[in-house]
């Protein structure tokens, strides 16, 4: 590495966050840009560790010490470079990863990680900046026309390495621009929709092909993929896990997609509410004026309570099931496993009042079916000895009547919508996702791949990415007989 004693001399820094009182009256990115010495700085703090960790936390198998060390050195191209022959799109995991690769690093053993994520952000904002970040078109074309299905991180990853490998990708979008959760599901005060566009530029420079609005078993034929030579499903887990309890049926209990996409439409400066949509509500769900309760702990939790206290709720109750994590890192979570413990997100920090090992009971609404409020109850964890596996059970004397105008369920998701995957006859497995080999990503279709949370379940956006690339590979492989794409940890084409 660089410099040797760069983890001795120097601490951690990350991007500064704006002020919250100027944050949440719009929808901006969060962060303040650090200064390239500072970044530079931060490469310096990476070991020479012998066994960077990281890459095992990473599962893009990004080449991180390499890149770390190629930013000391001022080589931004170069760190570029090294960055792309692993990640499509480091100005997506740069913003919305949450850094398995700074869980793993062996300087955080016994000291604060390596900002892996911050400096992998700003290679590729200083590459846009620059103009290193050209379409790469194939040498020649191989004849061979690929269908994806899907434009979030899986399918636009896949799509990439696939029109590099000289197919003629085609990928079909059922919403009104490509991105899929990227752009209705991740706030723009998370990631702003113009870093999506110029990477789309690029790709459709490159030969990709969108069709948006193109909702494959809906308004687009089953019968029009008969005509490409594979298919890729990467459509997602979008289907929203509800609370069957009573009152969910209560006007004011909402899945929380259906919440964050209206608002980013409002923020595109599109319509809210899309005719052409299959799958959202018809009407409008703003938070301005209400108390707001999140049922779920994640990131989408948390977008939803940035989102209702941007929109001007009065309140913003968070309810998570699960007990409240510990400070340090858990025991049950030792390195270099993706740390169990307390984290406060930017949205938090926004006002939000926030509650652990909280068992929602019951939606309780008035006459007309509008929701009123909520009753809990406090449960209690409790670990078997012998199994080792969680139960929870209910404490007594501690149910609780919580009003409120707007509960926003955001509990993750069941699987796929079926739609697609019945007309087609792609089996699904237990959980609701499509099913297809991990060895190569094939369905019981010939010719059907699936990959990212359409096959995995609902993940991280790196998987997504890592699945997308994989699944090219197994499709290149199929139509030409051998694939010369790279796979995980092997570099770009």
């Amino acid at each position: 590495m660089g410099k040797l004693t760069g983890f001795m001399e120097i601490g951690r820094q990350t991007e500064r966050k704006r002020s919250v009182q100027d944050r949440i009256n719009d929808y901006k990115e969060l962060y303040e840009h650090l200064p390239d010495q500072s970044l530079q700085d931060q490469a310096a703090r990476c070991m020479d560790c012998g066994i960077p960790f990281c890459h095992s936390g990473c599962p893009l198998g990004n080449l991180i010490p390499d890149f770390n060390d190629l930013v000391y050195k001022e080589d931004w191209q170069g760190a570029l470079e090294v960055l792309h022959r692993t990640n499509n799109f480091p100005e997506f995991t740069g913003r919305l990863c949450p850094a398995p690769c700074e869980h793993a690093c062996v300087l955080g053993i016994n000291a604060d990680p390596v900002a892996i994520e911050t400096i992998e952000k700003y290679i590729v904002e200083k590459a846009f900046e620059k103009g290193w970040i050209t379409p790469q078109l194939p040498e020649q074309r191989t004849g061979k026309k690929v269908a994806i299905i899907g434009s979030g991180p899986a399918g636009l990853a896949a799509g990439q390495q696939l029109n590099r490998a000289g197919h003629s990708v085609t990928i079909f979008e059922r919403d009104a621009q490509p991105g899929g959760l990227l752009r209705y599901g991740v706030p723009d005060f998370k990631m702003e929709k113009h870093i999506i566009d110029r990477r789309l530029k690029v790709m459709e420079a490159e030969g990709i092909a969108f069709k948006t609005n193109a909702y494959v078993g809906k308004n687009v034929a089953i019968s029009e993929l008969k005509s490409y030579d594979a298919v890729l499903l990467a459509n997602g887990a979008t289907v929203g896990r509800k609370l069957p309890i009573p009152g969910a049926d209560a006007t004011g209990v909402v899945q929380a997609m259906h919440f964050l996409k209206q608002q980013n439409k409002r923020v595109e400066g599109s319509a809210p509410i899309d005719t052409n949509n299959y799958y959202s509500l018809e009407e409008e769900v703003v938070a301005k004026g209400k108390n707001v309760i999140v049922i779920g702990g994640g990131d989408t939790g948390s977008d939803c309570i940035g989102t209702s206290i941007r929109q001007g709720a009065k309140s913003v109750v968070n309810f998570e099931l699960l007990g409240k994590p510990p400070v340090a890192r858990s025991a049950s979570t030792p390195w270099p496993l993706f740390a169990l413990k307390m984290s406060t997100s930017t949205s938090h920090e926004e006002g939000a009042e926030r509650n652990w090992s909280i068992l929602t009971k019951e939606f309780l609404k008035d006459a007309s079916g509008q929701l009123t409020g909520l009753k809990t109850v406090e449960i209690e964890w409790i670990t078997d000895a012998e199994t080792g596996k969680a139960r929870f059970e209910e404490v007594a004397d501690t149910e609780k009547i919580w009003p409120c105008d707007l509960v926003l369920i955001a509990i993750g998701f069941s699987g796929v919508e079926p739609t697609l995957a019945q007309q087609l006859g792609v089996e699904l497995d237990p959980r609701g996702n499509q099913k297809a080999s991990l060895k190569d990503y094939k369905t019981n279709l010939k010719g059907v791949f699936a990959a990212g949370d359409s096959r995995r379940g609902q993940s991280l956006i790196v998987w997504a990415i890592s699945e997308g690339r994989e699944a090219a590979f197994h499709i290149d492989e199929y139509l030409m007989g051998k694939s010369y794409l790279p796979q995980k940890g092997q570099g770009d084409i």
